[in-house]
């Protein structure tokens, strides 16, 4: 038997916060990462679901994003 809930790509341990430091344009963010001791820039983009219903993001805004595993990208799906 296989667990169906193993397969959710957006878990909550898989987000990670940080906050908007630059709006770009075409729904493109800076956005600041606090890893350990260390804060580093992130090119992040918005989620199609927050493009879908028009969620605002604004520069100081607190985001959750899930991280590209490939890149420096990552995609915002939450405001907090």
């Amino acid at each position: 038997m296989v667990d169906k809930n193993t397969n959710n790509k957006n878990k909550e341990e898989d987000i990670v916060y940080g906050i908007v430091e630059e709006a770009l344009p075409n729904a493109m963010f800076r956005v600041s990462v606090k890893k350990d001791n260390d804060t580093t820039l992130v090119l992040s983009y918005l989620s199609g679901r927050m493009r879908r219903f028009k969620i605002r993001v604004l520069v100081g805004d607190k985001v959750g994003m899930i991280m590209d595993k490939y890149g420096g990208k990552s995609r915002i799906v939450k405001r907090v």
